[in-house]
């Protein structure tokens, strides 16, 4: 069967799609070294743990011990499945750009050798690819992906909307994660250590005040809030109950006259009437009554019936 070249180019795409990074380093064309990109080498290869050093870029400043021993369990029985990326510094000389939980249980294994895509990239991409790499397939904690977030558009000059292409994420989620670095270092901290959830975070962002958002982040640990009950706190702090707003007084002759009424209205209705002024030569006259006879007399006087 024959096939022209433009089917045979877009069967080859449509291979690489849906595949993740790992189809982006195994199948990126390869480029001249000195024009500072990227060098990929397509085939997989077995190298020694030794010649291996650890990545400086890396996001994920904490690995859970536990997590390592058990994934070292699988590699002792299954081996390594998906093999290490590094970039090759040197003759037996390379950094790891991702896998660094796989190095760590790989050594505990007991292995002398892994499996390894070998690239060569420069500072910057090294440092993006990490980055994507973690975000992608680590469980890094919130505050762990919002500073990765933040490194990718500062060292990596990525716009947000760039961001989110290469992470598959909107815009709007990029941002969320992004405001997390306005909040205090203790709620950062919090937030880190899991004493509060990104849920609670979002709602505390929404307050400009530091000596608040403390404020709330102490009762969120202390009396175990939940997130729609820190919603709550938050709208009744941004939108408190206006306080009404005080009549002005009215002038002191207007007053004495006011009384003077109010004393002759009084004796005329025979209950005691009450005159209010706003100040604004408006106000307002009331006459309690006590029955409906009571009622009915001050009709009377009031030639209303």
């Amino acid at each position: 069967m024959n096939l022209d070249k433009s089917s045979v180019k877009a069967g080859k795409r449509r291979n690489a799609l849906g595949r993740g990074l790992g189809a982006l380093l195994e199948d990126t064309p390869s480029h001249d070294q000195k024009d500072n990109v990227v060098r990929e080498v397509s085939s997989i290869n077995e190298i020694l743990l030794d010649y291996v050093e650890v990545n400086p870029y890396q996001p994920r400043t904490d690995f859970d011990p536990q997590a390592i021993e058990e994934l070292a369990e699988s590699i002792r029985v299954q081996g390594i499945i998906q093999p290490i990326t590094v970039r090759k510094l040197g003759e037996n000389h390379y950094q790891l750009i991702s896998g660094e939980r796989r190095v760590q249980a790989s050594k505990l294994a007991g292995l002398k050798k892994v499996p390894a895509y070998v690239r060569s990239a420069n500072d910057q991409q090294m440092l993006e690819m990490a980055l994507i790499e973690n975000i992608q397939r680590e469980n890094l904690n919130a505050m762990e992906i919002a500073l990765s977030y933040q490194r990718l558009i500062s060292e990596c000059n990525l716009k947000q909307e760039q961001l989110g292409d290469r992470v598959g994420k909107n815009r709007s989620t990029v941002n969320n994660y992004l405001r997390l670095l306005r909040l205090p270092p203790d709620i950062q901290a919090g937030l880190r250590d899991s004493r509060i959830s990104m849920g609670h975070a979002r709602a505390i962002i929404n307050v400009d005040n530091v000596e608040q958002q403390l404020h709330i982040f102490e009762r969120i640990i202390s009396e175990e809030l939940s997130v729609r009950k820190v919603e709550a706190l938050v709208r009744e702090l941004s939108n408190p109950k206006k306080k009404a707003t005080p009549q002005p007084e009215a002038h002191p002759e207007t007053q004495h006259q006011i009384r003077q009424l109010q004393t002759r209205l009084s004796s005329h209705f025979g209950t005691r009437v009450h005159v209010k002024s706003s100040g604004k030569e408006k106000g307002e006259i009331k006459i309690p009554y006590v029955s409906s006879d009571d009622l009915n007399r001050i009709l009377e006087l009031l030639d209303v019936v």
